[in-house]
């Protein structure tokens, strides 16, 4: 199975945790669904994060909080076009105001590129040549 699928795969259960967790605090904190988005995605994050290097680039070096920073940093241009499109959906649908999945679902297509380009720079090999 290719990296892409692989990463396509983490994604969707990131999309799942991203949703639910989006559904939770909407439902339960009462926040708006700007706030609760930020909340949510970096749920996600974490989660793919963890599941990419072990599953998807299959990286043998051990976790670190560093790696953690880089990825959600590298992923932070990823998360700004996923995060334009869901506002977008917000702002100008009343269908993803009441079902904000769809929206997230819609930043997450639109992201996925740009995530998976950035992902592969943080886990690409390491040159032997001095």
């Amino acid at each position: 199975m290719s990296q892409f699928v692989r990463f396509c795969l983490v994604g969707a259960l990131g999309f799942l945790i991203d949703a639910g967790v989006l559904q939770v605090l909407l439902r339960t904190v009462a926040t708006n669904p700007y706030k609760a988005r930020i909340f949510s995605f970096l749920a996600a994050a974490s989660f793919t994060w963890f599941c990419n290097r072990h599953y998807t680039f299959r990286t043998a070096n051990r976790a670190s909080r560093a790696e953690w920073l880089r990825y959600i940093g590298l992923m932070a241009l990823g998360a700004l076009v996923n995060y334009a499109v869901y506002a977008l959906c917000i702002v100008t649908m009343a269908y993803a105001r009441a079902q904000p999945w769809t929206a997230v679902a819609a930043g997450s297509v639109a992201a996925l590129g740009v995530n998976f380009t950035l992902s592969r720079l943080l886990y690409r090999p390491k040159s032997s040549g001095n």
